[in-house]
């Protein structure tokens, strides 16, 4: 693995920082406050907290060093250790101090009652938080180190892991809490997800054309000229008809969707068109390859 330069490595932590205070702030501003348990460690600290009143911060990373000691000897030892610490301190001490100074604060500036409006946002925030602090190679900590350990040694799939671990806290939400906080945590949880999605592949804005052509090299040249893109085409035979054709592939801007629609058919109207969603693009005539981090 590369080793990191001293000015890389500040910039990691740097970024994770960011993402954590974001996270805990949207954690304290909308989860917290309207109880809203939307799983893992700090949806199971939501439920405590609602009935106990202990500190939010520390609850949430008391709760994490049991994880943390797992992660240590499983996930990659000081490595994983120092990253998700780094997450779980600055979310902890965040949203700690947010909760304290928040009444104060929202009794001037009040932001909203509506708790569909705060699952919403809360799912918003905690997601692009998430997101940015994954994309830096840090961690929050929680159940997600109990998913990942769990599917490196046994094979069990992330997605079964966190139904089980997040459903069952929201399951736990809706019986201690009402079935509507359940809902609502349901919503964020959700919301969450596809924000770190995003955040992570960032939005859909190339596109990969596969072609199906009898004339792979007027199509390619076409595509050249008229949209500035290569291509690549090689021999393929089909199923049914057992013809031999060439499959032209193609990756292009979002915009030039239509294009090239009209760019194959001006070539050969017989042509097999599909057009799939990709998140990202390197090389050629899109961004160059980033460093990894």
């Amino acid at each position: 693995m590369e080793k990191l330069s001293g000015f890389r490595i500040l910039r990691m932590y740097l970024i994770i920082s960011l993402g954590s205070a974001i996270a805990g702030a949207g954690y304290a501003l909308f989860q917290v406050p309207h109880g809203i348990a939307a799983g893992g460690v700090s949806g199971l600290v939501v439920l405590i907290n609602q009935f106990t009143g202990w500190p939010v911060g520390l609850m949430v990373a008391l709760l994490n060093v049991p994880l943390l000691i797992l992660g240590f000897y499983h996930l990659g030892g000081w490595r994983f250790l120092g990253r998700t610490v780094c997450g779980v301190a600055v979310f902890s001490v965040v949203s700690e101090i947010m909760l304290a100074r928040m009444p104060q604060t929202l009794e001037v500036y009040p932001v909203t009652e509506d708790v569909l409006l705060n699952a919403i946002y809360a799912g918003v925030i905690a997601g692009v938080g998430t997101g940015i602090v994954f994309r830096a190679g840090g961690s929050l900590g929680g159940t997600g180190v109990i998913g990942r350990i769990l599917q490196r040694k046994w094979g069990v799939p992330l997605s079964s892991i966190y139904l089980y671990t997040d459903g069952g806290i929201i399951l736990l939400a809706g019986i201690l809490l009402g079935w509507e906080a359940g809902l609502f945590a349901m919503l964020t949880l959700f919301l969450s997800g596809v924000a770190t999605d995003h955040m992570l592949e960032g939005p859909s804005a190339v596109r990969t054309a596969t072609i199906i052509t009898k004339n792979p090299e007027a199509v390619s040249s076409a595509l050249s000229k008229h949209l500035g893109r290569g291509a690549t085409f090689w021999e393929v035979t089909g199923s049914y008809s057992k013809q031999r054709s060439a499959m032209v592939l193609c990756t292009i801007g979002r915009a030039q969707v239509n294009e090239l629609i009209q760019v194959v058919r001006g070539v050969d109207k017989l042509a097999f068109l599909t057009i799939g969603v990709s998140h990202q693009a390197y090389g050629g005539n899109f961004q160059p390859l980033k460093e990894s981090s």
